[in-house]
């Protein structure tokens, strides 16, 4: 019993500690926030995996944000957004 509460401690410890390094998407530019540059991403094989490929640039990048300006393609998605800090 004690390691099933250790285990679920370190689960909700861990998610809670990824939430606070992922960079948000947004709709709009933050009002609290700069932009502070772009990034791009290509290869994504749906919407789903170019955000998540836009959303580890920007997290490598230091954003707390960032949003999609433009995305193309069909089966070899590219896209582009803003980042913000």
């Amino acid at each position: 019993m004690k390691n099933v509460k250790m285990i679920l401690a370190t689960i909700a410890l861990s998610a809670a500690s990824f939430g606070a390094f992922a960079a948000d998407v947004v709709t709009q530019e933050p009002a609290q926030q700069q932009a502070i540059g772009t990034i791009s991403a290509q290869g994504g094989a749906n919407l789903g995996s170019l955000e998540a490929q836009l959303n580890a640039k920007a997290e490598e990048a230091g954003a707390k944000s960032f949003r999609i300006t433009s995305t193309s393609g069909q089966n070899n998605l590219h896209g582009t957004a803003v980042i913000y800090q």
